[in-house]
């Protein structure tokens, strides 16, 4: 991972933007220090932890083309501090991101946790590697319990990555995370009823 962020963000024009709006001073400091060489345990632990992803991907007639990759949690596996990938299942068979990134493999991926409104973007290099070609990075990838058909593996070479701020990111909560949330009151509330209950049939009990 050579280039930092801002280095492949910043363009010419995003510059001059910057200039004239007064955050162009702030933004050139970050392009001189902020260099990163590969994910550390913070984006590792991150990224493990993601059920979904989004990815920007360029056709051949220059309009990005931004889908929701998704999965259970941990689908998107850390490789090593520079590589994540995972196994491309089938879907609408449109075939879309696959067919831009074998004309042009820059990709741009954000991930999101939205109940701790955290969100972490990455530029990559992507790879489509057949299932056939390398099954060793096909056990590293595999999921066991999750029943849907493997197309073919992608691998993305991490370029640079940033962290954005929480403004604007709305709260939101899976099933599975509302669930946890409440699992201790609905202990409670069931220790409460056995309880009612055999206070119920104590009162009830015919006298001796």
């Amino acid at each position: 991972m050579a280039k930092n962020y801002g280095e492949i963000a910043f363009t010419s024009a995003v510059k001059d933007l910057q200039e004239k709006l007064g955050s162009r001073r702030n933004y050139a400091r970050m392009e001189r220090d902020n260099y990163v060489d590969g994910l550390t345990e913070n984006e590792i632990d991150f990224i493990a932890e993601r059920d979904s992803f989004y990815m920007a991907t360029i056709g051949t007639n220059n309009y990005p083309y931004i889908q929701h990759r998704g999965g259970p949690k941990r689908f998107l596996k850390v490789l090593d501090s520079k590589r994540i990938g995972f196994i491309d299942f089938r879907g609408n068979m449109q075939y879309i991101s696959v067919g831009n990134i074998s004309t042009n493999n820059n990709v741009s991926l954000i991930m999101v946790d939205y109940p701790a409104r955290a969100r972490l973007k990455i530029y990559a290099k992507a790879e489509i590697i057949q299932l056939k070609d390398d099954p060793e990075l096909y056990k590293l990838l595999d999921l066991d319990e999750y029943k849907f058909r493997p197309e073919r593996m992608m691998v993305f070479d991490i370029e640079a990555y940033d962290w954005n701020c929480p403004q604007h990111i709305t709260p939101r909560y899976t099933i599975e995370d509302v669930e946890r949330a409440f699992a201790s009151q609905r202990e409670h509330i069931a220790k409460l009823e056995a309880e009612i209950k055999q206070l119920h049939n104590k009162i009830n009990e015919p006298a001796k």
